[in-house]
């Protein structure tokens, strides 16, 4: 019975976790904001096996915290550059392939886990496959731990919200990667506000986001 009701506990705290998933029609809502390119720049293909989204959250219950973190894995994208600098790209989320990396260890629960949060219970991955980010404008950062500031389109559950993030770029010998600082976003903001009951403790409303992309030059 102790068992059942941790894996209940762990879903819920899963469920407010995950990028949620964007479907293949136009969002409920669209802040969106328009793209800054040239229109001639290099395009660069993403490597969906070296690229991927890192995640943490955290249910709180009194003074301490217990967590989880997992990975997604992109579907497709592509960044374009222009006289060797990034200077835009679109990345697509296989929300399928969400999974907890913590949990790693115990098949039956990851299993559970992972196959809870992709019901309708939560994302509906049927119906909201993919989430993605569009970066619209690309800024050099003068200053700070990273040399970046890429602003884009956050699509999650058919939601588009305008989010930021501070990256380190590197356009190098027909190769580019991105690696975002940690973010917190908010994940009622995007539609995923279940609540657990006080007695099970709080999700912590902010979701931890991290962008890691490989992309290579197209022949």
């Amino acid at each position: 019975m102790r068992k059942a009701i941790k894996t209940s506990v762990f879903s819920v705290l899963l469920g407010s976790l995950v990028l949620t998933a964007c479907a293949k029609e136009q969002p409920v809502t669209s802040e969106t904001a328009e793209v800054t390119t040239s229109n001639e720049g290099a395009v660069y293909a993403i490597d969906t096996l070296n690229s991927r989204i890192e995640w943490k959250g955290y249910k709180v219950v009194k003074s301490d915290q217990t967590g989880h973190f997992g990975t997604i894995k992109f579907e497709n994208g592509e960044v374009t550059v222009h006289n060797g600098a990034l200077e835009s790209g679109n990345f697509v989320a296989d929300m399928t392939s969400l999974t907890s990396v913590d949990l790693k260890d115990d098949e039956e629960q990851l299993a559970k886990l992972n196959g809870h949060l992709k019901s309708g219970d939560f994302f509906e991955v049927e119906k909201f496959p993919t989430a993605s980010y569009q970066i619209t404008k690309v800024t050099a950062a003068e200053a700070g731990d990273y040399n970046t500031l890429l602003d884009g389109n956050l699509t999650l559950k058919g939601i588009t919200k305008p989010i930021q993030f501070n990256a380190n770029v590197t356009v190098n010998d027909g190769e580019v990667t991105i690696a975002t600082e940690p973010k917190d976003i908010s994940r009622e903001q995007f539609g995923v506000k279940f609540q657990m009951p006080l007695a099970n403790g709080i999700i912590k409303d902010e979701i931890n986001l991290q962008i890691n992309i490989k992309a290579s030059e197209k022949k």
